[in-house]
């Protein structure tokens, strides 16, 4: 097969490379030691300032691994976050013959399940679903990385009781479960890394069995490095994920010089290679293979350049004869370099083609004002443009001076260039809208409108900042990886534009997001104080930022925060729906049930205020009610299976078992895919003696999420239904071991371990479960039964006191209780997982 001009232009450059002959020998070498030999290195740092070339660098590596037969994966900034790498590795690997299969599945579902949280949680418009914004996710997620629920972080774990945390986690699943239905979908979005990871290990292990050699490659992690090092720390030094394959190689390349206390015993397993300016002899080289030999001329490269390597190449381009050809490149080293372009067509194509912050060819023929044809494959082929995800870059050291170059010799072209890029980019935007469009949840929308929104800061800082502020409040809502976007869009348009205060505001966005724990609402909190913001942004950023403290179980700010945006705006839908979801977390059902009330009122006809309240009332433990209201739901909505299982979860707490399994039964016609739903229904077929039914449901709810220990729980509670009490502890301890803070499966457990005889086991677990929530009723019962049985009277006495007090605290009147609710499904302080509607 013939070679395509891509790839002609790649082996042109590797055959001009010259320099870091040591670095790239060093790496050729390692894949010549044994992984099990001390001397081979699993990870290589490359670090060094802009222009010392170190992109160029892991190029030449990624070529060097190449060639020994390794399968390769090169990410830069392009990626905003861990799940965005682990799709972009796949997408390489698929182009190479190796596919991650599984991996593209989960993503996928990741993908879809958070796109569906986040468009019911987008408030206003049509349409009957709500759910968590994205930023609302990402801070629940950040709130559980706190408490160490998220492998990796733990900060906050050695300050706070230990038992008031799990409490809290469980809360705080549980009003996700409430937002985004099934379990296995609520743990995915999340907590994405917990699941995605393992697969994306697991697929690592089964292609590396196929090839020599894995090698991966993040560059710019002076960007990358804040959301990817800890997960990337992760996968080499701990088993949280499971075993990375030994024949893999990593390399990560940034600016900053590696935190020594960041990657434990680096020295141990990882090489670094820092970078600085070429060495004279290097940049003679260069400049001999360039043809520069003149010696006057090469002595004021040299010193003009600063021997930095995108400079040298860049100077040596031009083919300078004399030094009088070379120019000053700390003014402008391309306005130098195209000073040796006689085509001026091409030259004013060039210094164009920097306004846009990275290019393809339609991108290039919009920043053109001439005739570009045929122009794009010659500006890539130019030394100082990579490629980037099929797209190409202008390394910073040089477009930052052609920037300034047309901006200050012609502000005018300058703002012009701009105008004419940020009305493209309006009309790709206006392109992608439509009924299905998520707008900012949709990369084919939010892309061109982050782009349209840099330009236009450029050619109208002024004018167009609040608008841009506008766009922060839904950035802010959609995560932190499209929040971080929105701010470098702000800070990169103020460091291009000469704008001290855009490049602060943006700067200032930045930092407040690298807390992940906090998320955006920081951020939000910065943009109540601008004046540009009329009173209804008030009201959405008061909304947003009420989600944020709601998702970190700050409950209190929460509620104020809605009050904030109800006084502004009485007649806001969202305000009154999200302060219903947030009286509902505190077990103020009235209030709930009141602003619900108003919803209906507010939006007559939509599924959502009945939804709502039949699960206001299911959490009340008023379930005859919440069939009621979720019926009204069903007539409004009768597609919706979330609505649908919820109602069948609340027979089924009515101890109605035939309803509830034709209600699961519908949901599962609607989305087979619909995990929750298989496990509630085998929890019912269980309890009816159908083991064969409830373990083939279990089954597939296993295939379709197998990180998930709900599921695992669920398999001991039918085993346990059967009295197979062994197989129920093995299946309690799978659970156990993927979700150590999982209180119903001690509890669970507990009883399995009882039966078989195992009485100081099983007060063991249940000592477990009742210090990881204090308000654990039925375990409470069940301990003081089992000290009742070994004659321990005045124990048994104080664990039925200790029940007692958790009714009275939970708000249910002491006595009988409906159907299953002693199920140690349903602990106090964690209502029962399920498809609830979604606040």
């Amino acid at each position: 097969m013939r070679p395509s001009m891509q790839e002609l232009i790649r082996r042109r450059k590797r055959a001009g490379f010259v320099g870091r002959r040591d670095e790239l020998a060093l790496f050729r070498r390692n894949f010549d030691i044994p992984v099990d030999d001390e001397r081979h290195r699993f990870v290589f740092r490359v670090h060094g300032n802009a222009g010392v070339g170190k992109t160029f660098l892991v190029r030449e590596l990624e070529q060097a691994a190449v060639e020994r037969g390794a399968l390769t994966a090169y990410t830069d900034e392009g990626v905003d976050g861990v799940p965005e790498a682990m799709g972009a590795i796949s997408a390489r690997f698929a182009r190479q013959g190796s596919p991650l299969k599984a991996l593209d599945r989960i993503l996928a579902t990741y993908r879809q399940r958070r796109y569906e949280a986040e468009a019911a949680g987008a408030g206003g418009g049509g349409g009957s679903g709500s759910g968590p914004s994205a930023g609302a996710v990402v801070a629940a997620q950040a709130s559980l990385a706190g408490i160490g629920l998220v492998p990796g972080v733990g900060v906050l774990a050695s300050t706070v009781d230990p038992a008031q945390l799990a409490e809290g986690a469980e809360r705080l699943r549980a009003a996700l479960s409430a937002r985004l239905g099934r379990q296995e979908d609520v743990q995915l979005v999340l907590d994405p890394l917990r699941v995605l990871t393992p697969v994306f290990v697991e697929e690592l292990g089964r292609v590396a069995a196929q090839v020599p050699w894995i090698a991966l490659f993040f560059d710019t992690y002076e960007r990358t490095g804040a959301y990817l090092d800890g997960w990337l720390r992760d996968l080499v030094t701990t088993d949280r994920y499971g075993g990375l394959p030994a024949n893999t190689v990593l390399t990560l390349s940034g600016q900053g010089r590696p935190d020594p206390l960041g990657w434990p015993a680096a020295t141990d397993y990882a090489t670094d290679l820092p970078l600085e300016p070429f060495t004279e002899d290097e940049a003679r080289q260069l400049l001999a293979s360039k043809g520069v030999l003149e010696e006057e001329v090469v002595r004021d490269v040299l010193r003009l350049s600063g021997r930095l390597p995108v400079l040298v190449s860049t100077l040596a381009g031009s083919s300078p004869a004399t030094p009088g050809d070379i120019g000053d490149p700390s003014a402008t080293a391309v306005e130098r370099f195209l000073k040796w372009e006689p085509d001026p067509v091409r030259r004013s194509a060039a210094l164009e083609g920097a306004l846009p912050r990275r290019l393809d060819e339609d991108v290039f023929r919009a920043a053109v004002t001439g005739d570009a044809a045929g122009l794009f494959d010659w500006l890539r082929s130019l030394p100082f443009v990579r490629d980037q995800g099929g797209r190409i870059k202008y390394h910073d050291v040089v477009r930052a001076p052609m920037q300034r170059l047309q901006r200050t010799s012609s502000p005018q072209r300058w703002r012009a260039g701009h105008e004419r890029l940020a009305a493209w980019y309006g009309r790709e935007r206006a392109a992608a809208e439509g009924p299905s469009c998520g707008r900012w949840r949709d990369e084919a929308w939010r892309e061109p409108r982050l782009e349209e929104l840099y330009h236009r800061l450029c050619a109208d800082p002024a004018g167009a900042f609040a608008d841009a502020l506008r766009d922060g409040i839904e950035a802010c809502r959609q995560g932190t990886v499209t929040a971080r976007r929105w701010a470098r869009a702000i800070a990169e348009a103020g460091e291009d534009g000469n704008r001290e205060a855009l490049r602060k505001w943006g700067a200032a966005c930045l930092a407040a997001l690298a807390a992940e724990r906090r998320h955006g609402i920081d951020v939000l909190g910065m943009m109540l104080a601008r004046p540009e913001l009329t009173d209804a942004d008030r009201v959405a950023v008061y909304i947003a930022r009420a989600w944020g403290h709601f998702r970190t179980e700050a409950y209190e700010q929460s509620l104020a925060d809605y009050r904030r945006a109800l006084t502004l705006d009485a007649s806001s839908a969202d305000a009154h729906h999200g302060r219903a979801v947030a009286h509902r977390a505190v077990g103020d059902w009235a209030a709930a049930l009141a602003d619900l009330d108003r919803l209906e009122e507010l939006e007559p006809g939509r599924a959502r205020a009945p939804r709502e309240r039949g699960e206001t009332h299911r959490r009340a433990g008023h379930y005859e009610d919440a069939v009621a209201e979720l019926c009204r739901a069903l007539v409004l909505d009768p597609a919706d299976a979330l609505t649908l299982g919820s109602r069948g979860q609340a027979h089924a707490q009515l101890g109605r078992p035939v309803p509830a399994l034709e209600d699961f039964d519908r949901a599962l016609a609607l989305d087979p895919d619909y995990g929750w739903a298989l496990v509630r229904r085998a929890h019912v077929r269980g309890q009816l003696g159908d083991t064969e039914g409830a373990l083939a449901d279990l089954d597939r709810a296993e295939r379709l999420s197998p990180s998930w220990a709900w599921v695992l729980g669920e398999r001991g509670d039918v085993y346990r239904f059967a009295a197979r009490y062994e197989e129920a502890v093995a299946a309690y301890g799978r659970a156990l071991a993927l979700d150590p803070g999982y209180a119903w499966a001690y509890g669970s457990r507990a009883v399995a371990l009882a039966e078989l005889g195992r009485r100081a086991e099983a007060l063991a677990d249940l000592d477990r479960a009742v210090a990881l929530v204090p308000g654990y009723r039925w375990a409470y019962e069940q301990r003081a039964r089992l000290h009742r049985a070994e004659g321990r009277e005045r124990d048994a006495l104080a664990d039925l006191a200790r029940a007692a007090q958790a009714d009275i605290a939970r708000g249910i009147p002491r006595g009988p209780l409906p159907a299953d609710e002693g199920d140690p499904a349903y602990p106090a302080g964690r209502p029962a997982p399920g498809p609830t509607p979604r606040p």
